[in-house]
């Protein structure tokens, strides 16, 4: 997507892939020799038309990942029920998606370089078709986090794939508000759902992925059919000439992993992810055990919390541009962490509503804002594999973090988070480390 050169450039300021004259004009100056190379012209969301059709999917594909992703949370009180088993077992299924997640990160760049955006729009939807399929015959638990892999590498790849793609375009900021939006619309219909098929209609906790397979077999059609024409050859024939290394090479995801930015973007993500799903996954089994809320109501809480994170990213996405990304994700994380202590500080069920809806409005605007930041900071060429892989491995954080939080509230329970638990001040929850006085 950027002209080639050499060196790729780099630049502190604004990234060339910005403005595409300076692009050209940098690589045809460098040491004074004029050089005979492709410009670089920013895609924008309507330009070439197909996009307009390509960025409806991929925000149809991030509402798929939200109600995927979020289903887990509602559902955890059933799984524990139907397999007896303990708050760690069930845990597992978080930690599982960590794995599908990884390889998703490390074959991202493989993926695009030798079947374009094409391969990814008929692997990932295949992929979570299939474990989708399995979930429902609901096999023994053992089976289960083995079957989390597959929807795991779904996300993941269109996760850095979709990111990567649209954080090089124009109004980059506002175009992934709206993917991200996306992605927390479904979020906040798949708890609502999940919920209802449970508690209302009384089915079995499985069922909601028969509604998940019908979903993810009309996005495979309609990915495969937008994304067609995005072969490897047209992928390499745009950006390979941006993604090569010095001695000619394509960039791989081992060139991009010696960038401290790539895994600083990485290590971010991975925290934020995981706060993030951690919140979601667990505020169900919270309201019930230590706020005392109704089945019913403690699945409406959930809903609150992923809405307000669609809204928050939506919304932001316009303010997070005018302000710069730096002022603007402090500020963020700075309201973010108010509302948590106040979430967890006052005993009321209403109160901690409200407070973890705030919370997702703040927490949104985050992962869009960090992507565009990143592609600030890194060379043109190294776009595509250093953002697919830090999303990909920040997914990541949606599968650790929650395994921690449900591993800690096993053998502590959720009590051990209300302040005013004695238990609470020697048990670091956060961090996943217990503290033994004296």
């Amino acid at each position: 997507m950027a002209s080639s050169s050499p060196h790729p450039p780099r630049d502190d300021g604004p990234s060339t892939d910005q403005d595409p004259e300076k692009a050209e004009t940098a690589a045809a100056t460098r040491d004074g020799a004029p050089a005979a190379v492709p410009s670089h012209t920013v895609e924008k969301w309507n330009e070439p038309r197909i996009n307009i059709y390509r960025l409806m999917v991929t925000n149809y594909s991030f509402v798929i990942m939200g109600m995927s992703d979020a289903c887990l949370g509602p559902l955890i009180p059933y799984i524990e029920q139907y397999y007896n088993i303990s708050y760690t077992l069930v845990s597992l299924l978080f930690l599982s998606s960590f794995v599908g997640y990884l390889v998703a990160a490390l074959s991202n760049n493989l993926i695009h370089h030798h079947l374009g955006q094409r391969g990814v729009a008929l692997i990932a939807p295949s992929a979570r078709i299939l474990g989708y399929v399995l979930l429902c015959l609901h096999l023994p638990f053992p089976a289960l986090p083995p079957l989390m892999m597959l929807p795991g590498f779904g996300s993941g790849l269109e996760d850095s794939a979709w990111n990567a793609w649209i954080g090089n375009m124009a109004s980059a900021n506002e175009l992934l508000g709206f993917l991200h939006g996306s992605y927390g619309l479904g979020a906040t219909v798949g708890p609502l759902v999940s919920t209802a098929m449970v508690v209302k209609a009384g089915w079995p906790w499985y069922a909601y992925f028969y509604l998940m397979v019908g979903l993810a077999s009309l996005e495979l059609v309609l990915t495969s059919t937008v994304f067609w024409r995005a072969t490897a050859e047209s992928y390499r024939a745009t950006r390979c000439g941006t993604a090569s290394s010095s001695d000619g090479t394509r960039t791989t995801t081992r060139t991009v992993m010696r960038e401290p930015i790539t895994w600083l973007l990485s290590v971010f993500l991975l925290g934020y992810v995981g706060a993030e799903n951690a919140l979601g996954g667990w505020i169900v089994t919270f309201m019930l055990d230590v706020r005392r809320a109704a089945p019913f109501d403690a699945g409406l809480t959930v809903t609150f919390f992923w809405l307000g994170l669609a809204v928050g990213r939506v919304a932001m996405g316009f303010a997070t541009g005018r302000i710069g990304e730096k002022l603007a994700i402090a500020t963020y994380l700075v309201f973010a962490i108010a509302l948590q202590v106040l979430y967890w500080l006052i005993p009321s069920f209403v109160a901690s509503a409200v407070f973890v809806s705030l919370e997702g409005f703040f927490l949104g605007p985050l992962f869009p804002g960090a992507i565009v930041a990143a592609t600030r900071l890194l060379p043109v060429g190294y776009h595509i594999s250093a953002i697919g892989f830090a999303a990909a491995f920040g997914g990541g954080g949606a599968a650790v973090v929650p395994f921690v939080v449900g591993a800690i509230a096993s053998s502590q329970g959720f009590g051990c988070c209300s302040p005013s638990s004695w238990r609470c001040w020697r048990s670091c929850c956060w961090f996943g480390l217990r503290y033994q006085e004296g």
